[in-house]
């Protein structure tokens, strides 16, 4: 077992005397992680409950938050994230990392004004030297404006601004608008089985709440470790894309209890947060593109190993659907459709033991059945 906070080890320097903070290993802070994303087991909470849990899902893809509550939820039904998202509980929106999230309505109201610092940076990284000199303000008030009278996809949007900024670029005019108003894909865009452009709608106009102050950096680092902790200050700042959260940090002081991993990093976490055995047992799970977990770290060790990193994240910027092995990712899985039937392709990483590719065979069945339901199914392992 790994030690526990409350029993932290004193060691003698001189006058001075310090408490070195107790070690966690790799497979503790996986086992740890995989408890408190719900993949050591199923959970029989709802989706709105999950997705609030997990402070939101990952949603570049339109399929990546059913995938992701799929491979955590008991009896998940994808009709239940589809009505969230109609009934407008749920929204598709940019929030961590200027990214674009799946989150209930009340903590994108809540997340938003935090991080628009994030989105400002995003903005001025990729349209800074096309906007130099725009009226930003009064772009984002006519966009807002727009928006709210209809949904626009961004190209529409932007070929609209440019009639009255013709000298700027219609693409970085969208970009604008985007990153000061904060805009809601709105369905079918996100819908199982559907597909649909995307359209954007302003956040309170579309939810029909009021907008709200904003939570605090210290709530943030308080949810991001219930998901996903114990971490350091760097992998709280690579998953929000905030500064500073040394910051807030500090602010919570005695609330938060310290660890260390192998590296010597200075982790944090919540004092009743789950830490399993790391010898505890892990069944095989499929995860989906653009898992949270797996961009939820600056050190993605507890869960990726170096050695396969370019194997999952693409040059331009996609990251692969996985599958775990003992917890830990080894290798990647797709589907692939010719009429009525549906192939699951499963490329480990390594040569998978005789245990190992049962599990993934009964698990990979599950999936088939979720994924491509009324199809005939095969399962294909390949070098």
């Amino acid at each position: 077992m790994d030690a526990h906070p409350t029993d932290p080890t004193t060691i003698q320097t001189g006058r001075s005397r310090s408490t070195a903070a107790p070690l966690l290993g790799r497979r503790a802070l996986n086992r740890a992680l995989l408890a408190r994303q719900m993949l050591l087991r199923r959970q029989p909470a709802s989706a709105l409950e999950a997705i609030e849990r997990l402070c939101g899902l990952q949603a570049q893809a339109p399929g990546a938050p059913y995938y992701a509550l799929w491979s955590r939820l008991d009896r998940f039904d994808p009709a239940a994230l589809g009505e969230l998202l109609v009934g407008r509980r749920a929204v598709r929106i940019a929030l961590m990392r200027a990214t674009l999230h799946l989150v209930s309505a009340r903590d994108a109201l809540a997340l938003r004004p935090l991080l628009q610092p994030v989105q400002e940076r995003g903005l001025a990284g990729a349209f800074g030297k096309r906007l130099a000199g725009a009226d930003a303000d009064a772009i984002a008030a006519l966009g807002r404006e727009w928006t709210a009278e209809r949904p626009l996809s961004f190209a529409e949007l932007g070929a609209r601004l440019a009639e009255r900024w013709p000298d700027r670029d219609p693409e970085a005019l969208a970009a604008a608008v985007r990153a000061r108003v904060p805009l809601a894909q709105v369905p079918p865009r996100g819908l199982w089985g559907l597909s649909g452009q995307a359209l954007h709608a302003p956040l309170d106009a579309w939810t029909g709440l009021p907008e709200e102050p904003g939570c605090t950096a210290e709530a943030l680092v308080v949810r991001y470790l219930a998901a996903f902790g114990p971490a350091s200050v760097k992998d709280m700042q690579a998953w929000s894309g905030l500064t500073k959260l040394q910051d807030a940090v500090r602010r919570l002081g005695p609330a938060l209890v310290r660890f260390r991993d192998e590296r010597g990093a200075e982790l944090f976490d919540l004092p009743d947060a789950p830490r399993p055995d790391a010898d505890m047992p892990c069944p095989a799970r499929f995860l989906g593109e653009f898992d949270q977990m797996l961009l939820a770290y600056a050190d993605r060790s507890r869960i990726l190993s170096d050695a396969h990193k370019q194997r999952v994240f693409t040059a331009n910027g996609l990251v692969r659907p996985v599958f775990l092995l003992d917890g830990f990712v080894a290798g990647k899985w797709e589907i692939r459709r010719q009429r009525d039937d549906a192939t699951l392709v499963v490329e480990p990483f390594a040569p998978l033991s005789a245990e190992g590719r049962e599990a993934l065979g009964e698990e990979g069945a599950r999936l088939l059945a979720f994924a491509a339901e009324g199809c005939r199914h095969e399962i294909r392992f390949e070098a």
